[in-house]
């Protein structure tokens, strides 16, 4: 199966460490000159760019920066003068060496390689829908404890979600944001929880509220959002399938462009301050930042998008939001030294390169303080494609696996959730195990309602199971060849992090 994007995963880097690299990108950067012929007209005969400029949070800061990105050539969008990040469009082909220059600036660079025309996930290759007459033949079977559908539901059964949504399935004050592709609010199984008031269209870096606008634009292709959220919160009606927080409350924000289905730096950017200031408890994250695979701090543009994205996400977490994404599906170890990146930039045209990822970083989920997230299939073995690394990866959670097949109706190893107009569909990647811990921590938050989002990322860790890693070969295609290493203890290894999220333990324990 040919994925849609094969994302190469995640370096998940002590917070420390993260930090200090952003702390010292950041140090070495000019921000006391002023813009270079301030007085002169600048040229506007390049591609129409968007740019984040990254200034020190002051308010006159921030307004002698936006007077210097106009006399550069630049038009103000928005300015978060909360972070310090100002989105900018501009022609001029100097713009961002311009503005670097500006008294304040402390980074800037542009967020795509290709003109603005008038956003990338980690699932794995197109889902496998459900036919009216199978879901028909489905909901007969069904017995009268569980969701029509939810016989072909290995995955809730795996981290024992089943058995938490009889002792506590969430809090109706919980509410998990999906950044992703937008959301079919409309569904029948996620009607009941969602959230319009906590709803959004973040594509361009400006929150846009108005009704339906965080749907997703083709709902045939743009059906990504409306999976996840199934996962995290269809609710158990009597209707379909049921989520692993069936009682919490889910909220849209659409991150992705309408021509090119990229997520650029500013739409999420905006989708994180959104969610800080809309009371929003966990944000899902199951895609990776374009056009960079990986974003180089020895790269001034590439500084710039990781310098902007962290003071997004760590503003949201200082408002109490719980960040998790997903880890990848390259099947790489992220402890390696070094990671071939052939898909960058992937709005243009890419160039191969060899990336350290000590020091190019994935974002959002290299990000200190966010969940990293692998995936497994129903043998609680990680799934074949799963991005996978020690110090890596925070706790593993079902994503599906073609090659690990349940005994269940359909003996179909993928996760079935919902899809846009009322269908419902299989599909697998580490976009799919992200939900289920995001689920899980909306469990923990519901159960502990003052818990922070370190706190929460703990008790996510300590109730944990952990396989251990896989004794003898690890060939889970069959072909006789070592497809990955696991290293480490039980407790934390590789493969699973600390190990494979427990519902049942977050409502109990």
């Amino acid at each position: 199966m040919v994925p849609l994007h094969r994302r190469s995963g995640r370096r998940r880097v002590l917070a420390a460490t993260v930090g200090m690299a952003l702390a010292a990108a950041v140090a070495v950067l000019p921000g006391a000159a002023s813009v270079a012929a301030a007085d002169s007209p600048a040229p506007a005969d390049g591609p129409l760019l968007s740019y984040v400029v990254n200034t020190k949070v002051d308010h006159g800061t921030v307004k002698s920066v936006e007077h210097a990105v106009a006399r550069a050539g630049g038009q103000v969008v928005i300015s978060y003068e909360k972070i310090g990040v100002i989105v900018v469009h501009s022609a001029n082909p100097g713009f961002a060496a311009a503005i670097r220059k500006a008294h304040g600036v402390q980074t800037a660079g542009a967020t795509r390689t290709a003109a603005i025309a008038p956003a990338s996930t980690t699932e794995l290759g197109a889902p496998e829908r459900l036919t009216a007459a199978q879901v028909a033949a489905a909901t007969a079977k069904a017995g009268p404890a569980q969701e029509p559908l939810e016989a072909n539901q290995w995955d809730l059964r795996a981290i024992k979600a089943d058995q938490a949504a009889k002792v506590n399935p969430g809090s109706r004050k919980v509410t998990v944001g999906v950044i992703d592709t937008g959301v079919d609010d409309t569904h029948p199984d996620l009607a009941a929880n969602f959230s319009a008031a906590q709803s959004a269209n973040c594509v361009g870096g400006v929150a846009d509220t108005s009704p339906g606008a965080w749907r997703p634009y083709d709902p045939a292709s743009d059906y990504h959002g409306t999976h996840v959220a199934g996962e995290i919160a269809a609710a158990r009606n009597g209707v379909g399938v049921a989520g692993v927080a069936p009682n919490v409350k889910v909220a849209a924000i659409k991150v992705s462009d309408p021509v090119t289905s990229l997520f650029y730096p500013e739409s999420v950017v905006c989708a994180f301050v959104f969610a800080a200031d809309h009371g929003i408890s966990v944000t899902n994250n199951s895609y990776y930042i374009d056009p960079w695979l990986y974003n180089c701090l020895a790269d001034p543009d590439q500084r710039a998008i990781v310098d902007a994205v962290n003071r997004a996400s760590k503003y949201s977490e200082r408002k109490g939001v719980l960040n998790v994404a997903s880890a990848g599906n390259s099947d790489d170890d992220l402890d390696s030294d070094a990671i071939v990146d052939a898909s960058s930039p992937d709005d243009s045209t890419p160039v191969e390169r060899t990336i350290d990822p000590h020091k190019c970083f994935d974002i959002p989920t290299q990000l200190p303080g966010v969940v990293t997230v692998s995936a497994t299939g129903v043998q609680n073995l990680k799934s074949y494609y799963s991005s996978y690394g020690r110090n890596v990866i925070d706790v593993a959670a079902p994503g599906g696996d073609k090659y690990q097949i349940p005994d269940t109706p359909d003996k179909n190893g993928r996760i079935l959730s919902t899809l846009p107009g009322n269908t419902y569909g299989y599909l697998q990647g580490t976009s799919m195990a992200s939900p289920h811990v995001a689920a899980v921590a909306a469990l923990v938050k519901s159960k502990h309602p003052h818990a922070t989002p370190e706190q929460i990322q703990w008790i996510l860790k300590a109730e944990a199971d952990n396989p251990g890693c896989p004794t003898g070969l690890y060939d889970p295609d069959g072909n006789g060849v070592q497809d990955a290493t696991c290293t480490g203890p039980k407790r934390v290894n590789s493969f699973y992090g600390f190990g494979i999220v427990d519902a049942l333990d977050a409502v109990t324990k």
